[in-house]
């Protein structure tokens, strides 16, 4: 099989969603590589339909690893209700998602984000503060003799991404897992460990905590908790993906944002940074 770096990923700053969702959906879905580093199964693929054509990422049902904290093969419908959340806060922070059938069974498929190598959203400091535009995350461990600063840029985008790993309770948001894309867009992937109805959330984007919200944020909660409401087409959809705890369990995260106006902090029950943390 080709290594994916034979096809020339698509580079995308700002995808059209409806577009590229029925690309995703309704395309042929072709093969071209293996992502390998990856601990569940994820195919780079490329996907056609109607004149149209992008590379995307498969990830089968099949190929997900069992986890003790998540009933198995549900992977790829929690990636899909976290697009379907980002879509709903107005922001795209996760790249057009679907669920369908594909080669080896049904699964996730992703539009293909390529990152802009140039971007730095986080970085190790000798310092003991994190400088101008940058957040403190904790100490780093470098060697046996020597720590650092692990810090992470201080933008909006990189918030608002905090915003909604808090909502979908996401357990593993690490370096590999942020996409600036050219043009300034950022982007999450790998939402699969999230929407568990315990406190999970594990992040390299603390350096928020405890903050009070900027009031974008609290405008897109406010509109979240009305999309969530029973009967809602947003509550409706994560029914389908999620269990029925589960979508009560993300009306109660949001209501909790909503009350406390302020990023959350560590639980202290859960490590609160992912591992490894890129």
């Amino acid at each position: 099989m080709p290594a994916p770096e034979r096809i020339p990923p698509r580079s995308m700053s700002s995808p059209e969603s409806p577009r590229d969702t029925e690309l995703l959906a309704r395309g042929e879905l072709t093969v071209r590589g293996r992502v390998r580093e990856a601990s569940n199964a994820v195919l780079y693929c490329s996907v056609a339909h109607e004149g149209r054509e992008a590379a995307c990422v498969y990830k089968p049902v099949a190929g997900e690893q069992p986890l003790w904290d998540f009933p198995d093969g549900t992977l790829a419908q929690r990636e899909v209700a976290a697009y379907e959340i980002s879509e709903a806060t107005g922001w795209g922070l996760v790249p057009p998602t679907v669920l369908r059938d594909g080669p080896y069974g049904e699964g996730m498929v992703q539009l293909w984000i390529e990152a802009d190598p140039g971007a730095r959203l986080l970085a190790l400091t000798e310092d003991e503060e994190a400088g101008e535009g940058w957040k403190a995350v904790g100490p780093a461990q470098i060697d046996e003799d020597r720590t650092a600063l692990l810090v992470h840029a201080d933008t909006p985008e990189l918030r608002r991404l905090a915003v909604l790993d808090a909502v979908i309770n996401n357990g593993d948001r690490k370096g590999g897992h942020l996409l600036p894309a050219p043009g300034g867009h950022l982007y999450g992937i790998d939402h699969g460990v999230t929407f568990h109805v315990e406190d999970k959330l594990r992040t390299l984007l603390w350096g928020w905590a405890g903050e009070e919200l900027p009031a974008e944020a609290a405008a897109v909660l406010d509109s979240l908790d009305r999309s969530l409401a029973p009967g809602a087409p947003l509550a409706t959809r994560l029914a389908e993906l999620l269990t029925g705890a589960e979508v009560t369990a993300v009306r109660a995260r949001v209501e909790a944002l909503r009350a406390t106006g302020r990023h959350p902090e560590p639980s202290g029950q859960w490590p609160s940074i992912p591992w490894p943390p890129v």
